[in-house]
């Protein structure tokens, strides 16, 4: 067993050591409410404090494992939920104050996975407005901050779950990805994700009035975020188990066929239009050439229409938040987010109805021309973003600046969430003193393979969390 403090240790680890009787769940959930003490203050990274039902659950959880039958693969571990899924008797208040008193009737599908796999929840993450800025803030529970840098964003819109894991509060946190939300946050946090196929882990609110737009529901994913790919790996298992709640949830296997060897990956080329930093390049090469040390055969190729693609997300998503949602969103929230939202919207096009019916045929295409190009190269490695970690709240900095942050320097990931695709991130390194994530792309339900690339890209690079912590 791991000499470290508790806290620093892996969920694979802290699983095994609960189930071998090395230490109990009480213990374990104990130390990180500690933490959580010591290092949130400084973060708000959780918002929500569960520690008087967590240290119960924990209790009945050692009673439980003194029985040794039918222990979860989570059981005993503490774990964190995003405060825009139902918990039940917790509010779903997605960051906004008309909702802070939206108690949820029961758990989501990611919830229920979580507590059957036997985890602790002790405690919510928080989330900007509505979960739609790329920087973690809002008017309810205030200002996440970078755990590495407090100046510069932890990004968003899981910023609370990716903050809370870097500072070593739970092991595994809950997150979900419409834009690049579990993504951004890895990067910035300097921790690893899976942002997994569409229909792969179930979602569904209880507390949910109205079912989200058709595009929304096609272009978002539940997912974890944890210091180790194992930890993402274990957290996607757990989390991936069938709700028949979701009607789009798949029951695909999440181990693939293995592909020929050497497995090829695609190091995308950067588009002419987009300004890079130099330092941010270097280190995504750097992943490049870990991947080709570790036996993969990497060649830069330019992938199919990324520019088209990030541009269709564009114009879906917020064609369908004008016509279902906006009105609601600007009569209950900030002008912070009116101001960040307005930024956005001046980078679609507002689609009419014949617009959006055929930017839905065209998705199709998108799909499978990246599908078809996945049949040559398994893998994409691609920037999560080809600039520098940007300032707290730099989306309420003007409309240039929204459009820097948002279709130059992540254009890799939003538009990955077009096609429904996994896609993994892990660290790479640090640059100034802040982390550096690479987007590892896969083809549809192998996110087996994007995170066997990113383990080997971690067996290069470390677990960057420990650098943070021996700071």
């Amino acid at each position: 067993m791991t000499k470290a403090p508790i806290w620093q240790w892996s969920a694979v680890e802290t699983a095994a050591a609960i189930k071998a009787g090395d230490v109990s769940s009480e213990d374990v959930t104990a130390a990180h409410l500690a933490r959580m003490k010591e290092a949130n203050p400084a973060l708000n990274a959780v918002v929500v404090n569960l520690g008087d039902s967590a240290l119960k659950a924990a209790k009945t959880a050692d009673a439980a494992r003194k029985t040794g039958s039918g222990l979860g693969p989570l059981h005993g571990v503490p774990v964190t939920i995003k405060i825009n899924i139902d918990v039940e008797g917790q509010a779903n208040s997605n960051g906004v104050v008309a909702f802070k008193d939206n108690i949820a009737p029961g758990d989501s599908p990611v919830t229920a996975n979580l507590k059957k796999a036997g985890a602790i929840i002790i405690g919510l993450t928080n989330t900007p407005e509505f979960s739609l800025r790329a920087f973690t803030d809002n008017p309810l529970h205030g200002l996440t901050r970078n755990p590495w840098n407090p100046e510069v964003t932890c990004g968003g819109s899981s910023g609370g779950a990716g903050a809370s894991i870097a500072a070593g509060i739970d092991t595994i946190a809950h997150g979900n990805d419409i834009g690049g939300s579990l993504r951004w946050p890895a990067h910035c946090n300097g921790i690893a994700t899976i942002k997994p196929t569409q229909g792969r882990i179930p979602a569904f609110n209880p507390s949910a009035t109205a079912e989200r737009p058709l595009m929304a529901q096609f272009m978002s994913s539940q997912g974890p975020l944890a210091r180790e790919v194992r930890d993402v790996r274990l957290g996607l298992e757990v989390m991936a188990q069938r709700d028949p709640r979701d009607p789009w949830w798949v029951p695909a296997p999440l181990q693939g066929p293995p592909p020929a060897k050497p497995i090829k990956v695609a190091l995308a080329k950067i588009p002419d239009d987009m300004t890079t930093d130099p330092g941010v390049m270097s280190l995504i090469r750097k992943a490049a050439d870990h991947l080709t040390d570790q036996g993969y055969a990497v060649s830069e190729v330019e992938v199919p229409d990324v520019n088209g693609v990030w541009q269709l997300w564009c114009d879906l998503i917020l064609t369908e938040i004008g016509v279902l949602q906006k009105e609601q969103m600007l009569a209950v929230s900030s002008p912070d987010f009116h101001k960040a939202f307005d930024g956005i919207v001046g980078l679609a096009a507002q689609l009419d109805q014949a617009g959006y019916m055929k930017a839905i045929s065209d998705r199709s295409r998108h799909i499978r021309n990246w599908m078809m190009f996945m049949e040559e190269y398994p893998l994409v490695l691609a920037p999560t973003t080809v600039r520098r970690t940007p300032e707290v709240n730099a989306d309420l900095k003007g409309e240039q600046r929204i459009k820097e942050v948002f279709h130059n320097d992540l254009r890799f990931i939003s538009a990955i969430n077009v096609l429904g695709l996994p896609a993994a991130v892990v660290p790479v390194g640090l640059l100034d003193g802040l982390p550096v994530g690479v987007q590892i792309v896969g083809s549809r339900y192998r996110e087996d393979l994007c995170l066997d690339a990113a383990a080997a890209i971690e067996s290069k690079v470390g677990v960057l969390a420990k650098q943070l912590w021996s700071r």
